[in-house]
């Protein structure tokens, strides 16, 4: 799992890069993704980076067309940051032959197989959640848990 882990980061790193993006601008972009539209406070607790650094990192993503900032309608003195990046041809192409892949090699599983498969990745997500969550409560600070 480590090993994977470590592929996935450098996968990641690799993608960023392409896109002309930081590795953590990438993160960001993947965290609203599945969270849908938060707060830039919100972000900085799931990152774990600090408010200014958040800023410049939404400054960045906002002027490439990544994310654009919204009003808050329940409450006009906060910003919500809204994914704006799924029009982007090139994010989805950068993807897609990693997609691809990932396709043809699910289909040497039986569905029954697959089930399994997802169950344990979804299982091994919860499991790294919680240890996020223990190793940002040891340093001080309370996240806020990303929905899978």
């Amino acid at each position: 799992m480590r090993g994977l882990g470590t592929r996935t980061v450098l996968y990641q790193q690799h993608v960023a890069a392409s896109l002309g993006l930081y590795n953590n601008d990438l993160k960001s972009v993947d965290i609203l993704r599945e969270t849908g539209p938060i707060t830039a406070g919100e972000l900085s607790k799931i990152t774990g980076l600090a408010t200014g650094s958040v800023t410049a990192l939404i400054d960045r993503l906002e002027k490439v067309g990544y994310v654009r900032r919204q009003n808050d309608p329940a409450d006009r003195r906060r910003v919500i940051l809204v994914p704006s990046y799924e029009q982007k041809q090139e994010v989805g192409q950068t993807y897609l032959p990693l997609h691809n892949a990932f396709v043809e090699l699910a289909s040497a599983y039986s569905d029954d197989e697959l089930e399994l498969i997802m169950q344990f990745i979804g299982q091994a997500s919860s499991i790294l959640d919680e240890q996020i969550h223990h190793l940002s409560a040891a340093r001080g600070k309370s996240p806020h848990e990303p929905h899978h």
